[in-house]
């Protein structure tokens, strides 16, 4: 469907070398866009390009720290000077547990710098190009834990918190110009950064039962709302977060 055709489109997914990048960089693509990977660890980031490009994908690969404006800015404007970027996805993340009461500031302002900084750095690199064209995407990752929260993870649930109405605030100063700007936000899926908790069999068990769905998501299933808020299909949705929790979110 040309709702949802992707050809022609250059999209940028940071901290994609793997989990949740790298799948939406690999449904993406199979949608028909140019993939840009990023990640801060080359080796990584050219294993994964390359398993993209044996699939058929077009793939580029970027090489930047997103939590350094000064490299991001110029990997950015480096890049669309040669391809125009239609499509970035802020998918670098970071956890860190711990009580908050004994909550290292070095550690909160990392995860802070990691989580909500770089989003703020990188779509304002890639927003002043989209803003010149009159048209762009810009996808944040949120989270569950931008709406709720649990014991051990305060500063992360307010980095995604800021995430939700970082997005708000992208929708209502650039929609005049053409860019749609929107948020996925993730519920508990099985991917590297919850490698502890999946491993944790009473902690998976709770999560069973607390999510209607009655299973962990599977990375795969955030494709399709990435596609969507990518594509013409979403031409009117701005400053949204849509949940893809299975439905925890919803229930008590």
């Amino acid at each position: 469907m040309d709702l949802f055709n992707l050809t022609g489109r250059t999209a940028l997914v940071t901290g994609s070398s793997m989990g949740i990048g790298f799948a939406l960089a690999r449904g993406l693509a199979q949608a028909g866009a140019r993939v840009v990977l990023n990640a801060r660890n080359a080796d990584r980031l050219a294993e994964a390009a390359k398993t993209l490009r044996d699939e058929g994908a077009q793939v580029d690969t970027l090489v930047f720290d997103v939590t350094d404006a000064e490299s991001v800015r110029k990997a950015v404007d480096d890049y669309d000077a040669q391809h125009p970027i239609d499509i970035l996805v802020n998918n670098a993340g970071m956890q860190h547990r711990g009580p908050l009461e004994d909550f290292e500031v070095e550690a909160f302002d990392r995860l802070m710098r990691t989580n909500v900084n770089s989003a703020f750095y990188v779509s304002q690199a890639a927003g002043r190009h989209m803003i010149e064209r009159g048209q762009g995407r810009i996808i944040n990752i949120a989270s569950v834990q931008t709406a709720l929260a649990r014991p051990g993870i305060a500063p992360y649930t307010a980095s995604k918190g800021a995430i939700a109405n970082l997005t708000k605030g992208m929708a209502t100063d650039w929609a005049k110009h053409g860019l749609n700007c929107n948020a996925i936000a993730p519920g508990y899926f099985d991917t590297p950064l919850n490698a502890a908790l999946v491993a944790d069999p009473d902690f998976s068990a709770w999560l069973e039962k607390r999510t209607p769905a009655g299973r962990w998501g599977r990375v795969e299933e955030l494709v399709g709302a990435c596609i969507f808020l990518s594509s013409p299909a979403s031409s009117f949705v701005n400053g949204q977060t849509i949940f893809v929790d299975g439905g925890i979110t919803a229930s008590l």
